[in-house]
């Protein structure tokens, strides 16, 4: 007999994290993300269930040019452990990774409902995009808090997969589901502390897509 509510999600015979994603964030309140980076393939494939979430956090790690981080480490203490960007160095280093995502991506229409769901959203205040001023920061981390009533206070997933399509969907993964509420407290615990130090760049994402780019 096939288990259907497996812990872990490995993209094979058709159980992949977008499925699960679609499952869950139907009857999601609020969803955060903590990730390297959240590319507009990821939110295209599961922006559909997400039209009745309330609030969207985006955190993302930055990581940037080989050049600029050279550049900015140079610029810094040499004796420093963590390299912390200003706030206006994190928003140029946001400005390069949007540019570089839409350089690469495929002029076709699904990047472009993407983007335009993207914007629509960050101007509702539906959603919105911080990126933290670290090298420092590696994770994958998918919470998901239900709405009032609902079976149980919410869902974390953390594991592997990028919030990238081939993440979501083509990839061999490793990704765990976790239902117990002392792993969602702990997650979104530590979720709202990075939140609070990390540079809000959702109006840079628009600038830059408006400004920048091929759309």
């Amino acid at each position: 007999m096939t288990n259907t509510d497996l812990t872990f999600i490995t993209n094979e015979e058709q159980k992949n994290l977008k499925s699960r994603f679609q499952a869950l964030i139907k009857d999601t309140k609020f969803f955060d993300c903590l990730v390297g980076y959240f590319y507009t393939s990821g939110f295209h494939a599961i922006y559909k269930s997400l039209e009745n979430t309330e609030k969207i956090r985006i955190l993302i790690g930055i990581s940037t040019s080989r050049q600029t981080y050279e550049l900015m480490t140079e610029a810094k203490n040499s004796q420093q452990q963590v390299l912390q960007f200003s706030h206006a160095e994190t928003k140029q280093a946001y400005e390069e990774m949007v540019e570089k995502e839409m350089e690469d991506s495929e002029d076709k229409r699904e990047v472009e409902e993407g983007v335009e769901k993207f914007i629509e959203w960050i101007k509702n205040n539906k959603l919105e995009i911080r990126a933290y001023p670290s090298q420092n920061i590696h994770a994958k981390l998918y919470i998901m808090t239900f709405v009032d009533g609902d079976r149980d206070v919410g869902r974390v997933i953390t594991g592997s997969s990028n919030f990238t399509y081939s993440g979501l969907v083509e990839n061999l993964e490793f990704n765990v589901e976790l239902k117990n509420i002392a792993d969602y407290e702990f997650a979104k615990g530590k979720f709202d502390e990075l939140w609070k130090n990390a540079v809000d760049v959702s109006e840079k994402y628009i600038q830059t897509i408006q400004e920048k780019t091929w759309l």
